[in-house]
């Protein structure tokens, strides 16, 4: 497995090897000694796994507060997305920073989002499969979100027309006003 840093602390994109012949490939997408041996500790208890049919389909930025805090470790299993992370702790030095990277299906790389930033993606083809683990089971009462167009971020989604957006993901609010439960180093 490639593990490579991406200049936000925690946040890692990984690579799994892909083995293959004519019949296809095999990749070994988590392993937790493999993780173990890359300083990656996050215990994963939960996958999900989700459709996006539309070109332009924007979910995030969204988090789950502590004591739920929710690490994520993302993939496109079909399709393609530019997925984003968002450094929402307080005090971090990259405080209101973005990483995007684009994965697909082909390139096989997987963003490891640690707890303390907000997660997104916009798709970019029909169809698009995301199927990734996280760290603690869903709990709706402690969800948050930023908006997705929040111009203290400058997130440059790629968009040529508008974005198709959840009702609650219209509505989130700024980064500036934001009482994030989170804090550089561990929570509050």
């Amino acid at each position: 497995m490639q593990i490579e840093e991406t200049g936000l602390d925690g946040l890692l994109v990984l690579t799994p090897k892909r083995f293959g012949d004519e019949r296809g490939f095999f990749a070994e997408t988590y392993n937790q000694d493999t993780f173990a041996a890359g300083g990656i500790t996050t215990r994963f208890v939960q996958d999900n796994h989700s459709l996006s049919a539309e070109v332009g389909t924007i979910r995030g930025l969204h988090f789950q507060a502590p004591p739920r805090a929710q690490a994520k470790l993302v993939r496109c299993g079909r399709g393609r997305i530019f997925d984003v992370a968002v450094d929402i702790r307080k005090g971090s030095p990259t405080f209101g920073a973005y990483f995007g990277i684009e994965l697909t299906f082909e390139n096989a790389k997987q963003l490891l989002v640690p707890e303390g930033f907000a997660h997104g993606f916009v798709t970019r083809e029909p169809g698009t499969e995301i199927i990734y683990k996280c760290s603690d089971t869903y709990a709706p009462d402690t969800e948050g979100a930023v908006i997705w167009n929040d111009p203290d971020i400058g997130i440059d989604w790629g968009l040529d027309g508008d974005p198709i957006l959840s009702s609650k993901d219209r509505v989130a609010g700024r980064l500036r006003n934001l009482e994030t439960p989170f804090v550089y180093g561990g929570t509050q």
